[in-house]
């Protein structure tokens, strides 16, 4: 991988993990286009995606520090206090996308070998689940226990590329009824012990690999999906509260019908 693929897959990872339009799904159709071929070095790429998402996990620290510090304190108090609630909510809402995760990890690999035809589709699906969001009636409601875990289902869901993690928990969120505001917070926050956790994974599976080498267009990837991504936070923060996701949902139909082509094709 050159500097310059390393810096367009690291600002796609930055923009896409918060933005709705499917950051996984936008990673594959960056690498056909740009002609990054998996198979090449399946080390490198496993790395470098290891990378990147650390890189927007950082993004997403910066932004919800002070959140973070109240889901801690929450945890550690032991008081059945507003923290420590939500610290539970966040919890349950790491089940369901750690169980498929871990039970179907080889086969969800799969889906992401270069599949722009199943990412065209998922794309319509983000779209379509955006689309209806935009046209919910806002609310001031806050996250339940229920809700937790149904917004979890939509997390694992997400796991196939094209559907946006954040496009499929906000939407989720909103069509309960949640809050925009809350919605955004909780979706962006409850990603963050997962990706964590697979990283942490990933660096002890040995399948990582640091080559000096590789070292430039590693560092270049990682600042700009942090950089992207610091930004796209606050930006898709502000997009929720005005209520204007139908944009992304004209956007998915579109690259998701361009996918379908170009692969058929």
């Amino acid at each position: 991988m050159e500097w310059l693929e390393a810096l367009i897959l690291g600002i796609i990872q930055g923009l896409t993990e918060y933005l709705p339009v499917s950051s996984s799904g936008h990673l594959e159709i960056g690498k056909e286009l740009l002609g990054v071929e998996p198979s090449k070095n399946p080390a490198f790429d496993l790395t470098f995606s290891v990378v990147v998402h650390f890189a927007t996990v950082l993004s997403t620290v910066v932004i919800f520090w002070k959140d973070i510090l109240q889901i801690f304190k929450g945890l550690f108090q032991f008081k059945w206090n507003e923290e420590f609630q939500f610290s539970v909510k966040i919890i349950i809402s790491m089940i369901p996308a750690a169980i498929i995760g871990i039970a179907f990890e080889d086969q969800i690999d799969t889906f992401f070998m270069g599949n722009i035809l199943l990412v065209g589709f998922m794309l319509w699906v983000t779209g379509l689940l955006l689309f209806l969001a935009d046209k919910a009636k806002a609310t001031d409601l806050n996250v339940t226990y229920p809700n937790a875990l149904i917004i979890g289902i939509a997390q694992a869901i997400a796991l196939l590329p094209g559907i946006s993690r954040s496009g499929a928990t906000i939407s989720t969120s909103v069509l309960l009824k949640i809050d925009r505001e809350r919605a955004a917070r909780f979706s962006f926050l409850m990603v963050i012990p997962l990706i964590v956790a697979k990283v942490a994974k990933d660096l002890m599976s040995g399948e990582i690999s640091f080559e000096a080498e590789v070292a430039g267009p590693m560092l270049i990837g990682f600042l700009a999906a942090f950089v992207v991504g610091v930004f796209a936070c606050k930006w898709m923060l502000e997009i929720v509260k005005r209520g204007k996701l139908v944009y992304f949902s004209i956007y998915c139909f579109i690259v998701g019908l361009i996918s379908i082509v170009y692969a058929l094709m």
